[in-house]
């Protein structure tokens, strides 16, 4: 056996090991993680829970990529060079884009980071940005493609996925503000969140959908998406999460927009609902 071949041997087996984990404990992965965040986040802003527990950066780090495994484990077998070249310049970007933000004010409006999310890049803006904002990309390309179906044209991917990115971002960043995880300066008419800021998720969100869309070969992750059941667990998460925060503090467009997105992946042929309902044992939910 050569060189390549015994790496080749190496990875499979290392896919197959992730798969399993995954498969084996999604209930654990897509609903109580974050059910267990909010319940953490939600008794540290009441005083119930200390804030150095509830709000630990590396916690949170943790937890976040714990529900990323579903996109991680997905995508394992898709991973070539021209991905991860992809994947390399979206890491610049994102680090790139919110420097600018944080010094300048544009593209975002001029905010803050109000709470540690780890190691600060520059003293400026988290070094693990990344780890959070790449679901929201990946998460909304999968989902446009299982809407829009294998044979969508380019144009419809790339906007479909920049209008999932921007709903996203819709829930997300009114529940990070009642959250302190960070805030604009002079507030804003949505859920103290102004319209520049989606303004600046337009512009950085078309850079970023762009490199995404390049990064992948589409026909290779509908492939993927149609054999791996799990691929999609992370919006799960992002939905039941940042839907019941927003639910709490009242904002009630977020919350019905988290709703709204899980309902239509529920609703999605691919997905199995009955599936996630159980723990998978002895590979009982493998294709």
């Amino acid at each position: 056996m050569t060189v390549s071949e015994r790496a080749d041997s190496r990875r499979r087996r290392f896919e197959r090991r992730l798969d399993a984990l995954i498969y084996d404990n999604r209930v654990t992965i897509a609903i109580t993680f974050p059910l267990v965040g909010v319940a953490l986040m939600i008794g540290g802003q009441e005083g119930l829970i200390p804030e150095r527990i509830a709000f630990d950066p590396y916690l949170m780090v943790l937890a976040v990529t714990v529900m990323a495994l579903p996109l991680i484990g997905g995508l394992a077998p898709l991973l070539d060079r021209r991905l991860l070249a992809g994947l390399g310049v979206l890491v610049v970007f994102t680090w790139g884009i919110e420097l600018t933000g944080v010094h300048t004010g544009y593209p975002y409006g001029e905010f803050r980071y109000e709470r540690a999310l780890g190691p600060m890049l520059l003293g400026a803006v988290p070094l693990f940005l990344p780890v959070f904002y790449f679901p929201i990309l990946l998460n909304s390309y999968l989902f446009t493609l299982l809407t829009l179906g294998r044979d969508a044209s380019l144009p419809a991917r790339y906007f479909g996925t920049l209008a999932v990115v921007i709903a996203m971002d819709l829930v997300l960043d009114p529940g990070a503000v009642a959250l302190g995880f960070w805030g604009w300066f002079d507030g804003g008419i949505y859920y103290d969140v102004p319209v520049q800021n989606y303004l600046g998720w337009l512009l950085s969100g078309s850079v970023a959908v762009g490199l995404l869309t390049l990064g992948l070969d589409h026909e290779a992750v509908f492939d993927r998406l149609e054999e791996c059941e799990y691929f999609l667990d992370d919006l799960i998460s992002f939905g039941i999460f940042w839907g019941l925060v927003n639910a709490y503090f009242l904002n009630l467009i977020p919350f019905a927009l988290a709703a709204v997105l899980l309902a239509a992946l529920f609703r999605i042929e691919w997905f199995d609902f009955a599936g996630l309902g159980a723990e998978a044992t002895g590979g009982a939910l493998r294709k």
